[in-house]
């Protein structure tokens, strides 16, 4: 099953090719009766300058597929690109560029370094990379996530909501053609979660920037302009513009979905 969606409004001036795509993507793991199918033909283009959520029951393949949307690993059949690079197949040097360059990470652990600042943390990416920092970009996004005064903190003197934001941050600073966030807000209170999913929903309305998002929080969910649902390692449905209760409505039918497909 194919799902691709059409033109955001603030995608009239912009590419038609999308941020990143998955074509006819399996993923198999052992082999003989041991052999398990953590994705089945899985299709999906996602749009450049969205917000996309991916569900699905524990086991379904979400996290599989962001792993490999992302080049974090590879796939078993099938193509998988980021922006018009093919990364399936890609060396191991390539595969280094791509995620120094063109892809950004957020996880559930914030993944700091305790011995950089919070200004030093976010720049890390360019550091690596040996570019450096455009000024007028760095303090849109600085200003963006609300720690202009935290800058010279380091990790253990931030919350850990400042931490996570300090990480989404960091995501930003390269401007990826696509960003992945694993679980971004699991370790967040309610209030600090709120912050960051209103941080990564405004870079994608604001700045542009293509979010993935893996979670398992029907509210985190509604966050996101469109969510997808996979179940038994295959794309079943998707919702634009969810609710809460719509995102809930659609996981306790998944089963029934995936039947009929």
């Amino acid at each position: 099953m194919t799902l691709t969606t059409g033109t955001r409004r603030t995608d009239v001036a912009r590419t038609i090719l999308p941020a990143a795509r998955a074509v006819d993507v399996w993923k198999v793991y052992g082999s003989g009766e041991a052999q398990v199918a953590a994705l089945r033909g899985v299709n999906v283009d996602l749009t450049r300058g969205e917000f996309t959520a991916i569900m699905g029951p524990s086991g379904s393949g979400k996290s599989t597929l962001m792993h490999c949307l992302a080049g974090l690993d590879t796939v078993t059949r099938g193509e998988v690109y980021v922006g018009d690079t093919r990364i399936s197949g890609l060396p191991d040097r390539g595969l280094t560029r791509l995620r120094r360059g063109q892809v950004g990470f957020i996880f559930q652990q914030f993944n700091l370094l305790p011995t950089l600042t919070a200004e030093e943390n976010i720049l890390l990416p360019l550091a690596i990379a040996g570019r450096k920092p455009d000024r007028q970009w760095f303090n849109a996004v600085v200003d963006t996530v609300g720690l202009r005064d935290r800058l010279q903190h380091r990790p253990t003197q931030l919350s850990g909501g400042q931490q996570q934001r300090v990480a989404c941050a960091r995501a930003l600073i390269s401007r990826p053609e696509v960003i992945f966030a694993d679980e971004p807000t699991g370790n967040l209170d309610s209030r600090s979660g709120a912050a960051v999913l209103s941080f990564l929903r405004n870079s994608a309305r604001d700045f542009g920037q293509t979010i993935v998002m893996v979670t398992h929080d029907a509210s985190a969910a509604a966050y996101a302009d469109r969510v997808i649902f996979l179940a038994d390692g295959q794309l079943v449905t998707e919702l634009g513009t969810p609710s809460p209760d719509a995102v809930l409505d659609m996981l306790k039918n998944l089963d029934t979905l995936a039947a009929v497909g």
